[in-house]
């Protein structure tokens, strides 16, 4: 007996079995063009991401190769404007895109919401038309990888207290400082960084691969996010020319307002991550046999799964309704805040609970679980931790600030 499970335990996990669930029938709330963005990114991720990523995940190595296809899917900026080469899309196909390759790892949608929401984002909200113009195809592309500088060594959940600075030199600034924690940053084509002025402004900056002073090493050793490349930015002198300025913003709104957008992203991502542990989890407890009968016969189990759907169904409305919002620009970011907190804590209590159904086979590459619950435990630090957003719903509530 013991020989046939896990005999068929390996079967199992060579193939993406993975079925959507949707115990509200949100879907009835969705447009035909979500539904078939869905159904494309979906397809893309069960043919190019799950048979590799628990090989790349146990090298730690990030498969670099599916940049290309995460362009060709519209994963780059879908919700930008279709005339720089961008999706067009609206918010919540946005969000379902970032939901689809979540479920099939978080480093890859870090890969693709990193471009999209902290690259392009802020170049077409706060750039140049030439900026505009310019980068946003080939980013859309995939021709240009880039990267978001904005976390320090010493300054993570406070980013004004940033020490990177630049300073004025005739036609050009010359930065100095280091960033840290930064996805993509040692593949990166381009950065969009953020440092402050003479006058203590903070500014963001286009830094381009190949300006002297510029590197980007990587980060080593890490246990989550193991698919996805993470490096530093490090600045020493670097002469950046002035046309490389966004203009169009100043002080902390800037780099405030592209997290909002990458944070939207990550309430509707980390609903994938929390369906493919229940859709694992379901298949397993029916399959997996002790004491004569599936252990999803057992009412503990049958515990653990009801309340795995009841939490993905309510994180899914949560999303949906927040989609609305931001489709009519009425999404606050106190409103992102909470989405963001609560549907990555729910993901990771889900890949938990996901842990012990499985038993032992849950904390092997066979099946996905402890691969997102790994990730998981950085998604919900990085783009403001759990506490962090805590603080802001509490702040938007009562009005008064707990950071000062």
């Amino acid at each position: 007996m013991l020989e046939n499970t896990k005999a068929h335990a390996k079967k199992s996990a060579k193939e993406d079995r993975f079925q959507g669930h949707d115990y509200y029938n949100v879907d009835e709330l969705l447009s035909p063009e979500h539904l078939m963005a869905r159904d494309a990114v979906r397809d893309w991720v069960k043919q190019e991401v799950t048979p590799i990523i628990e090989d790349y995940a146990d090298r730690h190595d990030c498969p670099t190769h599916l940049f290309k296809g995460l362009a060709d899917i519209g994963a780059f900026g879908p919700s930008l404007p279709a005339e720089y080469g961008c999706g067009g899309m609206d918010e919540i196909a946005y969000g379902i895109i970032m939901q689809e390759l979540e479920r099939g790892d978080s480093g890859i949608r870090s890969m693709a919401s990193v471009q999209g929401s902290l690259v392009m984002y802020p170049i077409y909200k706060f750039g140049t038309e030439e900026h505009r113009r310019y980068y946003l195809p080939k980013l859309a592309s995939g021709e240009l990888i880039g990267c978001f500088g904005l976390t320090e060594p010493d300054h993570g959940s406070n980013p004004s207290g940033m020490i990177t600075k630049i300073r004025d030199d005739g036609d050009s600034y010359i930065l100095n400082g280091a960033k840290m924690w930064i996805t993509n940053s040692p593949v990166a084509d381009i950065a969009v960084v953020w440092a402050k002025d003479e006058e203590g402004i903070i500014r963001g900056l286009i830094v381009e691969k190949g300006m002297k002073g510029f590197s980007a090493p990587e980060i080593h050793g890490k246990w989550s996010l193991r698919a996805s490349v993470t490096g530093e930015l490090v600045f020493e002198d670097v002469r950046v020319p002035k046309k490389n300025l966004l203009p169009n913003v100043q002080g902390l709104k800037g780099p405030l307002t592209c997290l909002s957008k990458a944070r939207y992203g990550i309430a509707w991502g980390a609903i994938g991550a929390a369906m493919d542990c229940y859709d694992s989890s379901l298949r397993y407890s029916l399959e997996r046999i002790q004491f004569d009968k599936p252990i999803g016969q057992f009412q503990l189990t049958q515990k653990k799964l009801a309340e795995m759907i009841t939490e993905i169904t309510k994180a899914q409305l949560l999303a949906w309704r927040l989609g609305t919002l931001a489709n009519a620009g009425k999404a606050t970011p106190a409103q992102i805040s909470m989405a963001k907190r609560n549907n990555v804590n729910m993901a990771l209590e889900i890949a938990r609970e996901a842990r012990q159904i499985h038993g032992g086979m849950g904390i092997t590459g066979e099946y996905p679980i402890m691969r997102h619950m790994m990730n998981l435990e950085s998604v919900i630090t990085y783009e403001g931790t759990h506490d962090i957003h805590l603080l802001i719903t509490g702040m938007d509530v009562t009005g008064l600030n707990a950071f000062q």
